[in-house]
């Protein structure tokens, strides 16, 4: 059996993808700010925030995502931080040394305490952490 779509329905489905554009801009505007282009990392936080309210197909299409991105991103964002408990000893040497120390000198020092990581990696934490 073939259906045919009416006019009237074409135009509601319009409306509701329209719908769905204007509460995803809405969303990625409270969660990055306004930008000229937004990385697929923060399309697929926004798209994993409204899929209970919205279709994730409708969602994807209005982030201008392949699909498969989105299931990409959506099972990273889910995973525990593993550098939850260096970003803690960084924060940690920040403040004990009033923000002072570079990545190297929070490199040996968390050396010292025993946590051994690439001083890149620490230095690239600082970043994240805003250190």
């Amino acid at each position: 059996m073939h259906t045919h779509s009416t006019p009237s329905s074409k135009r509601s489905e319009e409306g509701t993808l329209s719908l769905i554009k204007e509460a995803y801009q809405k969303q990625l505007y409270t969660i990055a700010g306004r930008q000229e282009t937004y990385p697929n990392k923060t399309k697929a936080q926004v798209i994993y925030e409204l899929k209970d309210q919205y279709d994730v197909l409708a969602l994807v299409k209005a982030a201008d995502i392949p699909r498969s991105t989105y299931y990409y991103w959506e099972k990273r964002l889910n995973r525990p931080d593993k550098y939850a408990e260096v970003k803690k000893e960084i924060l940690q040497v920040a403040h004990l040394y009033k923000g002072r120390y570079a990545y190297r000198r929070v490199t040996d020092d968390l050396m010292r305490k025993g946590i051994r990581h690439d001083p890149k990696t620490i230095l690239r934490l600082m970043r994240e952490l805003g250190v």
